[in-house]
């Protein structure tokens, strides 16, 4: 199934991609389990986790404000209205599956992103999708080792090292 889930990540950003066009274009008609359907149907005979690509789907859309006030200090040059949209929805898969889909690992997360902004982005969105994932699991990982070292600062400290022996041989003097 772990190979099938690239074809889900494709469906899913699909899926996300024409949700967040058609909200932008006041379309009040759209409907996220209409979409999703549809999209899952045109591949159903190559896809076997249909579940991940509804967790995925769901998942980025309920935490999608989250997500982008994650991404303002991220890239603070890019407000997220600015952000290309293509590259915006796969960041926004990013950041779910960083935070919400712990049975796959961070690499694995970040390559697909990549992977994802190559085949659909622009010129830079795989370099900008890295940089950004990157960053964002470094403030995730930086948040677990300070609570980590938080709770070792409680623990008794460990013994101080010996401070290396100087060397009792004489310098060489030179030669008059």
């Amino acid at each position: 199934m772990a190979s099938n889930r690239h074809l889900g990540r494709i469906i899913a950003l699909q899926t996300l991609y024409e949700q967040d066009f058609r909200r932008d274009a006041g379309d009040a008609s759209f409907s996220l389990d209409e979409v999703l359907a549809r999209n899952i149907a045109r591949y159903q005979e190559m896809v076997d986790d249909k579940e991940f690509i509804d967790r995925l789907v769901r998942g980025v859309a309920e935490h999608e404000k989250q997500f982008d006030e994650q991404l303002q200090p991220i890239a603070p040059e890019w407000p997220i209205d600015q952000i290309a949209r293509m590259d915006r929805v796969i960041l926004r898969i990013g950041l779910y599956e960083l935070q919400y889909e712990a049975d796959v690992p961070p690499k694995v997360v970040i390559n697909e992103a990549v992977e994802l902004a190559k085949a659909f982005g622009g010129e830079n969105s795989s370099k900008f999708v890295n940089g950004v994932l990157g960053t964002a699991l470094r403030q995730r990982d930086g948040e677990t080792e300070q609570s980590a070292e938080a709770e070792t600062a409680t623990k008794k400290p460990a013994a101080k090292k010996a401070a290396p022996k100087k060397s009792t041989k004489p310098k060489k003097e030179a030669e008059k």
